[in-house]
């Protein structure tokens, strides 16, 4: 047994310059882990409980005192002695402590943070890699990335509605290449841009921001982005988009200020397979609002053999949500973000569940990161197939690649999803 020895919390900052909590946790044979929790802008409104202090005094009222006080002060003492190795037992005492459905006493970002410390700590215990710890022999593959290159939405102070164009690297054989191509697309993207005097500072995840004609024009710079660094569009690099539709939901529509446009559940997924009829688009993220059920109905019988549908406020990363989804036959893959439901243990279950029902996994970040590449060794250890980590730029979303490349190199073994991906 190593067992909790003792638990630490203190404030640092994420990548958008707000607070965040960082937990380390001692164990007694020395070993030590820690974790950086990430925070969303573009969140659901059943996620896990993000406890800030409200204190208008410090960091306008975003501060995370009371969350590390709930780490030293509350958890401590009912996780010092565990065995650490217990991380169902660890995450299930986590949910006991708290007593709420989602973490509304001590905060997911408290919890998420011990638990997280707790499983690296427990890897260091043992010497080995994180993602072998958490995925065992099991563990095999590496993710095709989903590279956030025009920002948008929420994400972005411009007038695009769609809050991220991606691009997907799937015709290569290994992720180093992959990588490299999508690098080489970014900065051809850059030059484009710049000629056409448009606007490359960066949004939260790392993407460019200009201000565009319609929600369409990104995607046209991407393929000539793509063609320009010497790739094939849809052969070699495929299009995904993340829509975040419930950012312009009301009333029963879909107001899209950058086109004038409002549309019905029926008329945005006839503007989807517009699209996707015209460019090679493998996956469309939220493409509904995450009240909008029945439209999610329509868009996955319209388009749910087509392409990747993901649902990400639809699902927040909740097991008992995904089931009614699975039971309604809506979208048909999960995005995957640990801090929306609370603990390692939780976010491995709607995993475990998306996948025994042939749903597809992304493992995601959030728009506020860190330098924690938890995420990355998260992707491999349930052989994922695909992460979402923003743009190769910026140290918090490069934190990510750089992992998996160093995972890579170590691990030879380990084969990339790509071209299997959407066989």
């Amino acid at each position: 047994m190593a067992t909790i020895r003792e638990l630490d919390a203190f404030e640092v900052l994420d990548s958008r310059g707000n607070p965040s909590i960082c937990v380390k946790v001692s164990l007694n044979n020395g070993a030590l882990g820690s974790a950086i929790v990430p925070s969303g802008a573009s969140t659901g409104k059943r996620e896990a409980l993000e406890l800030r202090d409200k204190d208008d005094s410090r960091f306008s009222g975003k501060g995370v005192l009371k969350a590390c006080a709930n780490v030293t002060e509350v958890i401590s003492r009912e996780l010092i002695g565990m065995d650490a190795y217990r991380q169902a037992g660890i995450d299930y005492m986590l949910k006991t402590i708290d007593n709420t459905e989602n973490f509304e006493k001590l905060g997911a970002n408290a919890t998420l943070g011990v638990s997280m410390a707790v499983a690296r700590a427990a890897a260091n215990s043992l010497n080995i890699p994180l993602f072998r710890y958490l995925g065992g022999i099991n563990a095999a593959t590496l993710p095709a990335p989903m590279l956030n290159i025009i920002n948008g939405g929420s994400h972005a102070d411009n007038n695009v509605d769609f809050q991220e164009y991606m691009i997907m690297p799937l015709g290569f054989e290994c992720f180093k290449r992959a990588l490299r191509a999508s690098v080489e697309v970014y900065h051809e993207l850059k030059k484009l841009l710049n000629e056409n005097h448009l606007s490359t500072g960066v949004g939260d995840e790392g993407g460019f921001a200009p201000n565009l004609k319609n929600n369409e024009e990104p995607i046209t710079y991407i393929l000539k982005a793509i063609e320009k660094a010497g790739y094939k569009p849809g052969e070699e690099i495929s299009i995904a988009l993340d829509i975040a539709s419930s950012e312009f939901y009301e009333n029963g529509f879909y107001n899209l200020k950058g086109e004038g446009k409002k549309l019905d559940s029926k008329g945005l997924v006839e503007y989807y397979e517009n699209l996707v009829s015209k460019y090679p688009i493998v996956s469309i993220e939220d493409g509904l609002s995450e009240d909008d059920w029945d439209g999610w109905a329509i868009l996955t019988q319209r388009l749910g053999s087509k392409i990747q549908l993901v649902g990400d406020d639809l699902f927040v990363t909740n097991a008992k949500i995904l089931q009614n989804g699975i039971d309604k036959k809506i979208a048909n893959a999960i995005l995957i973000k640990p801090n929306q439901i609370g603990t390692v243990s939780q976010t491995l279950e709607a995993i475990r569940l998306a996948q025994r029902n042939n749903y597809k996994t992304i493992i995601s970040h959030r728009s506020g990161e860190s330098e924690d590449s938890f995420i990355a060794d998260l992707s491999v250890a349930v052989n994922a197939g695909e992460i979402k980590t923003g743009a190769p730029a910026r140290g918090e979303r490069n934190a990510k690649y750089n992992r998996l490349l160093e995972l890579r190199h170590l691990n030879k073994l380990l084969t990339y999803e790509g071209k299997s991906l959407f066989r």
